[in-house]
């Protein structure tokens, strides 16, 4: 199972032009194009091949690795997908069809994209996987902003059980700041690791101590 320390930034289309060789950079000027076409179209009707056909930026949304490189996949299939204005059928299809870096990108670009909640599932959906990769991409902005205290609490112990740093995890001191059921359950956590002769994972501590009723955190954190 692949370990991910954190999501690494996004980066911007001019700092993804200074990386990329010409070829790349022709293919990343033609992706683009096709997903903003696609965005001044969204009538389905109008696609070309009518409304059943795949759009072409989705297909080289799944190509990102090979023509731009591994390393900025995640970065050009999210300008793709803000490209687009990507709505949550493309999304879901993207995410279910996709393999774990698709589904990647997507979790991680989510709160660039207005679609409201409605994208919660898919999040859900990675926080039941022990895949480390989709879990830390999973506890982003999006998840910070919507999920609900219960579900936001068992992403948290997501993470220290599956070895995700909490360093991955949006908004963390504001949303833990006074939450005495998140430190209740981070207690009983610790109290089970304890009993099973296990080590404490690394940010237990960390946590438990943001859980603290005190000023409060900054607004931005990552």
């Amino acid at each position: 199972m692949p370990t991910t320390p954190t999501n690494a930034p996004l980066l911007t289309r001019r700092e993804l032009d200074a990386r990329l060789g010409g070829a790349a950079r022709a293919w990343l000027d033609e992706a683009l194009a096709e997903a903003e076409h696609a965005a001044a179209h969204e009538d389905t009707e109008q696609r070309p091949g009518g409304p059943y056909a795949v759009p072409p930026w989705e297909l080289r949304y799944a190509a990102a690795g090979r023509y731009c490189g591994l390393e900025n996949a995640d970065s050009v299939r999210a300008l793709l997908l803000v490209g687009a204005r990507a709505a949550l059928p493309a999304l879901t299809r993207l995410y279910e069809q996709g393999t774990a870096a698709e589904r990647r990108a997507v979790l991680l670009t989510l709160h660039r994209l207005d679609v409201g909640p409605a994208a919660l599932p898919l999040v859900e959906d990675a926080l039941r996987t022990n895949d480390t990769r989709l879990v830390a991409a999973a506890v982003g902005p999006y998840a910070a902003a919507h999920l609900d205290a219960h579900n936001w609490r068992h992403a948290v112990l997501k993470c220290l059980f599956t070895g995700v740093p909490v360093e991955a995890v949006a908004q963390l001191a504001r949303r833990s700041r006074g939450d005495a059921e998140l430190a209740r359950m981070l207690g009983d956590f610790a109290a089970e690791r304890i009993a099973a002769g296990r080590g404490l994972p690394a940010g237990l501590t960390r946590v438990l101590d943001l859980t603290t009723p005190g000023p409060a955190a900054p607004t931005e954190e990552s």
